[in-house]
């Protein structure tokens, strides 16, 4: 059935976009702000590194749980909570007096966003049809590399103009703007929304073997458990979220103390990765979803795209560390996250082919839970090199090693495990 001209679920897409921008100005300004933060505190690089792993703490363990809650109660209600709840600790971080106060606010600044990503692509499978969701997945999730690049000009302009503290009231009450409109704008699902034509629902439902329950409907952590695919693919996004985090953490702070880059300058500088990376995520999506059609072949699709970017930006990673140049640096790391984002999409649609669409959100969250201890070990991990080697080109040698095991891990290892309906709703 051919697809209607005006499709609310580009709405909700958009707003969805707009989360994860604010999701990673909001992660990315402690990064950018913390030379600042650092001359004002007087932080060690081991006290540094565990202020961002304070933050995958609370990350990781509520990405599990957000992405149950969204089979539980709903995609639309948790981002609600979600959204709601970090903008609030944001706010929060203005505050902080010491490092010990930073470390705690950090971890439930975590905790906030953690549903967000699981959540999002629970709201993916609910509104849109197997054939765009990979292009869907990769739009929503092209927010991060769009708000990682905002957040070096924004965040670092406002900290050198109005200081730092100022910068994190500003961005609490945008993401409270955002959970406003949220309310307003959407429902759990497309069949509830007056706006949703007949065709567009027809659209939507096509190829699916079962309708998405709104809430209610209990969700199995032990099937997701018990499934391979899930699993593995976790690992390997584990791998995956390890050179991210870096990058996040640790590479404004490489640019300032290892090449000497004025905070100024770095905070224009690091955001070329990210508009980079942006591309590399809408490309990503689509470049899946192209696959797809042309070939009908689902994994494929998805592996194919995912095992090769992955390892090209694994090697440009470890490249990084080792050059002199900073602005060889900058262009070899550009490429990097350009790749690295180009192979997210495939994530989010590998799990979604692996378990029916009542877990989709469950199986979400454990997958990137699994993958954000990275979060946790990586940048104190990296504080350490750091600290007792005097270089950062160990940290940089061994986020590639590990994004080269977590492409193989998908290449060899993952793979598709039709998911079957539990519990399920059907059409009559």
């Amino acid at each position: 059935m051919p697809d209607n001209k005006k499709k609310y679920r580009s709405t909700i897409l958009f707003m969805l976009l707009m989360a994860m921008i604010i999701n990673y100005i909001d992660r990315a300004a402690l990064s950018i702000a913390m030379p600042f933060i650092t001359q004002d505190f007087h932080l060690t690089p081991v006290e540094k590194g565990l202020i961002f792993s304070a933050f995958s703490v609370g990350y990781a363990s509520f990405n599990v749980i957000g992405g149950y809650l969204s089979d539980r109660f709903g995609g639309r209600r948790v981002l609600i909570w979600s959204m709601g709840g970090w903008s609030l600790v944001c706010g929060i971080t203005a505050t902080v007096f010491n490092f010990w106060s930073l470390l705690v606010v950090r971890a439930f600044f975590g905790a906030g966003e953690g549903p967000n990503s699981a959540t999002a692509n629970k709201v993916v499978n609910t509104w849109f049809p197997l054939k765009e969701r990979a292009s869907a997945a990769g739009i929503n999730q092209a927010g991060g590399p769009i708000g990682g690049a905002l957040a070096g000009p924004v965040i670092g302009f406002m900290a050198l103009w109005l200081g730092w503290r100022v910068a994190f009231v500003v961005m609490a009450v945008l993401g409270l703007i955002w959970v406003v409109a949220w309310a307003r704008l959407t429902t759990e699902t497309p069949a509830q929304h007056p706006k949703v034509s007949p065709e567009e629902l027809a659209v939507i439902n096509e190829g699916r073997e079962d309708i998405p329950v709104a809430s209610g409907q209990k969700a199995s952590f032990r099937e997701v458990l018990r499934n391979r695919s899930v699993l593995l693919t976790g690992i390997s996004l584990f791998c995956y979220n390890y050179i991210l985090f870096f990058f996040m953490t640790w590479f404004p702070s490489y640019l300032v103390d290892a090449k000497g880059v004025s905070l100024q300058n770095m905070s224009i500088v690091n955001s070329l990765p990210w508009m980079v990376g942006a591309v590399g995520y809408l490309s990503g999506g689509l470049l899946v979803d192209y696959i797809f059609r042309r070939t009908g072949k689902q994994t494929l699709s998805r592996k194919v795209v995912l095992v090769t970017s992955l390892l090209i930006a694994a090697i440009c990673i470890a490249i990084t560390g080792l050059v002199e140049s900073v602005n060889l640096a900058v262009a070899v790391m550009t490429v990097a996250i350009g790749f690295l984002m180009l192979t997210a999409p495939a994530y989010w649609a590998l799990i979604q082919d692996s378990v029916p669409s009542n877990q989709v959100g469950t199986a979400s969250g454990f997958m990137h839970g699994l993958a954000n201890l990275s979060g946790i070990v990586g940048p104190a991990i990296t504080g350490y090199l750091i600290q007792q080697s005097g270089t950062y080109s160990t940290g940089f040698v061994l986020a590639g090693t590990l994004g080269i095991i977590g492409a193989l891990i998908v290449a060899f290892f993952v793979g598709r495990n039709p998911p079957q309906a539990v519990g399920v709703i059907r059409p009559a």
